[in-house]
């Protein structure tokens, strides 16, 4: 894959996952003023789930402990994340040097992350989420490298000021 073709697709894919937070950003101002235990119990209900069980319980919990304050919270951090990304794929998709580093830098803040998940027990996604991760840091930082290399090369097309 060319360089240009490779940024292109991680800026896709970076902006694709600001749309995405942003998305359940605003689902969580859609919550605002909104009896959340009840739609949380209506939910449980409609897919036939034991709300004794585990996974029902935590998240019948999860709306009964959910405040407005929380939604909004929820949502501003959601906007900042989001505008975060969109401006990183912004800047992936025009070959901006400072996305670069910026989706290095970002990439590779999860990696001890990754790996500490993957230390505490191996699944698919994780291993999929980390090689991927890893994929695109590496790419990014070669790519990264190869420019510094070619900006502190003498140019072949610079005169001699000798002749």
């Amino acid at each position: 894959m060319r360089p240009k073709s490779a940024l292109r697709a991680i800026a896709l894919f970076e902006g694709a996952k600001g749309a995405l937070v942003l998305l359940a950003g605003c689902g969580a101002l859609a919550l605002l003023h909104r009896d959340l235990e009840a739609l949380a119990e209506h939910v449980v209900t409609h897919f036939h789930l034991n709300p004794a069980s585990r996974i029902p319980r935590i998240f019948l919990e999860a709306a009964d402990k959910t405040t407005d304050a929380r939604l909004w919270t929820l949502a501003v951090m959601a906007a900042a994340y989001a505008g975060f990304r969109l401006v990183e794929a912004y800047g992936l998709w025009n070959a901006r040097r400072w996305a670069e580093w910026l989706a290095a830098a970002s990439g590779g803040l999860y990696v001890p992350i990754e790996i500490f998940e993957i230390s505490r027990r191996v699944t698919v996604t994780r291993t999929v989420l980390l090689l991927g991760n890893l994929i695109i840091v590496v790419y990014l930082l070669r790519q990264l490298w190869v420019g510094r290399r070619r900006r502190a090369a003498p140019s072949e097309t610079s005169v001699d000021p000798a002749v």
